[in-house]
């Protein structure tokens, strides 16, 4: 009897065993229209007619819908601007009945009152024999130095050097100096103060130039070396021991 029991057991494991796996069967429905958002990229081919020829569709114009039940949430084009200050008086845009929208608009007045930076190229008739361009005088330090063109190492090694980005006398004269060694013309151009003169005379005349600013800015600034409508000079020099720095005395003429 024993027997027949093992048997019986033998033939189910074997018929569990052969018996083909199957999986898992999923039945996977496409979304349905409307559940993922469209595309943000206007592909709308438009004709040239007269609605839609150079008409802004920029975020520009995107509006702000209004809240939810206020008298104008379905009136067609209501809402703010998404760029309000672009408009100049606060995005709002209003709407008729009839659902014709009406953009603020701003208007800028022409204006002929702006600054215009001066500059004044260097020229080879603007060379002294010498082969200088001017002369520099700081009268309450006693200097009195030539200026070249150039802040290389041989110019400096001559006298004061011009900056040859900058102008050479209207506008902003920009002219650099060693601040020690035998040349150390501009040495103590930090101790100047507010109101103290320096002169420059070059071939277009003689300008006198009171300080208005003596600063210690980094050796990456150039803010000072840009263009400016009124007439000024400043004078560059390296700031002993601190090399990522330099002196900075900006003068305006009087």
């Amino acid at each position: 009897m024993r027997w027949k029991v093992n048997l019986c057991a033998a033939v189910l494991l074997t018929a569990v065993l052969i018996t083909p796996a199957s999986a898992l069967e999923y039945t996977i429905s496409s979304p349905r229209s409307g559940d993922f958002g469209v595309a943000t990229s206007n592909k709308t081919v438009y004709v040239g007619t007269e609605n839609t020829v150079n008409t802004d569709r920029s975020k520009n114009v995107a509006l702000i819908p209004p809240g939810f039940g206020t008298p104008s949430s379905y009136l067609p084009g209501s809402g703010e601007l998404l760029t309000p200050n672009l408009t100049g008086n606060g995005g709002v845009i209003s709407a008729i009945a009839s659902g014709t929208v009406i953009y603020p608009t701003v208007t800028i007045a022409p204006s002929t009152n702006y600054p215009v930076a001066a500059c004044t190229a260097v020229t080879d008739d603007l060379y002294y024999g010498g082969g200088h361009l001017g002369t520099l005088k700081i009268p309450a330090l006693g200097v009195s130095v030539k200026v070249y063109q150039g802040t290389d190492t041989a110019t400096l090694a001559k006298g004061a050097g011009h900056f040859p980005e900058s102008s050479i006398w209207d506008g902003n004269v920009c002219v650099a100096g060693h601040n020690r060694g035998i040349n150390c013309y501009f040495g103590e151009i930090h101790t100047l103060s507010l109101g103290d003169r320096i002169t420059l005379t070059t071939k277009l005349g003689t300008r006198t130039y009171a300080v208005t600013s003596v600063e210690k800015v980094s050796e990456t600034d150039s803010s000072m070396l840009a263009a400016t409508a009124g007439n000024c000079i400043t004078l560059y020099t390296c700031v002993r021991d601190q090399s990522a720095y330099r002196w900075c005395v900006r003068a305006v003429e009087v």
